[in-house]
């Protein structure tokens, strides 16, 4: 079914394919090439930055090292996933692996928020036990490289992350990008230290804590969303909107979507005219399927119910009281 020969304008026929399972790997291929040279990338920086720490003594400089050792090790759950993603389905595990990026999502967040307890630990810390902070020129450089390598960073997660639909890929390009902007906080903090302010660095290490909270709340909220099944409500009416106008459908209902990792797995009802044959029905669903993967992407399976006008609804489906030999009255609503 999943390739076909239809016309555009102007009526000239020509076939593509709209691969839905087997051509994912694709994405599953691009998943991975995001992860492994942003992991690259924050390692150097984060190794650089931890011997600055060592020679400057700077806490907001420790945060964000620590918080660039946490994003490059998100880079692991995310691989596994990725990895794991690229596996066929079987009879026990019948929809695939794609479940397993939500849990490196979650994986994520827990680094991250690790990340934050620690860098809020040695702030607070720094409070109560000052110590002077040396080679602030070094400490400017590396918080610098820092912002312009996690913004990298950011940038190209993100892009890849909406390119194939994938939640956490996402979230943790935006953990880059607030990694990013941290790093500029231990820049104000070096100049803070510089214009007499000592308390300068432990308040932007803070700083940076509270920012790396706001990520894990926001992207926590999208990734636990997929976990239970939540889709943007705009997914549903772009598929009543792709169904709506296929010529023999007259009636659309039960339409339900959900995120299976990255990809989109859609199921809904339509109902066509009384007397048609098996084979209109099963044209105009064909038709409907096509439609929605043209309208939405990263769809990863289309399930499509096919009624007549006059049994649509679930009411039809409903089955009255009655008894199965020795078992009790019963009904399934």
């Amino acid at each position: 079914m999943s390739n076909h020969e239809h016309s555009h304008d102007g009526g000239h026929p020509h076939t593509h394919s709209h691969g839905v399972i087997d051509p994912s790997i694709i994405t599953h291929e691009r998943g991975l090439w995001a992860v492994k040279w942003p992991f690259v990338a924050l390692m150097i920086t984060a190794v650089l930055q931890l011997a600055i720490v060592i020679l400057t003594n700077s806490i907001a400089l420790l945060a964000d090292t620590i918080h660039n050792f946490g994003d490059a090790a998100t880079a692991i759950p995310l691989g596994i996933a990725f990895l794991f993603a690229r596996r066929k389905p079987t009879k026990r595990f019948t929809y695939g692996y794609g479940r397993i990026e939500d849990l490196a999502g979650v994986a994520i967040l827990l680094l991250i928020l690790f990340s934050a307890i620690f860098a809020g630990y040695e702030s607070v810390n720094r409070f109560f036990h000052p110590q002077p902070v040396s080679h602030l020129l070094a400490v400017v450089i590396a918080s610098i490289l820092s912002f312009a390598g996690n913004e990298g960073v950011a940038i190209f997660r993100i892009k890849v992350g909406k390119e194939i639909g994938s939640a956490a890929l996402i979230a943790d390009g935006y953990h880059a990008r607030v990694d990013g902007w941290a790093s500029l906080a231990v820049l104000v903090g070096a100049i803070g230290i510089w214009l007499g302010f000592p308390l300068a660095d432990p308040i932007m290490g803070l700083v940076i804590t509270i920012s790396i909270l706001f990520i894990v709340w926001s992207s926590g909220k999208e990734i636990f969303s997929r976990m239970l099944d939540g889709v943007d409500p705009e997914v549903l009416h772009e598929v009543e909107h792709a169904a709506e106008h296929v010529e023999g459908v007259k009636k659309i209902g039960d339409i339900k979507a959900r995120w299976v990792g990255h990809k989109l797995f859609v199921e809904m009802a339509i109902a066509v005219k009384g007397n048609a044959s098996a084979k209109e029905g099963h044209d105009a669903a064909k038709e409907v399927r096509h439609q929605i993967l043209h309208h939405l992407p990263h769809v990863g399976q289309v399930m499509i119910h096919v009624d007549t006008e006059k049994d649509f609804g679930e009411e039809h489906y409903k089955i009255g009281r009655h008894q199965h030999g020795d078992w009790p009255l019963h009904s399934h609503d």
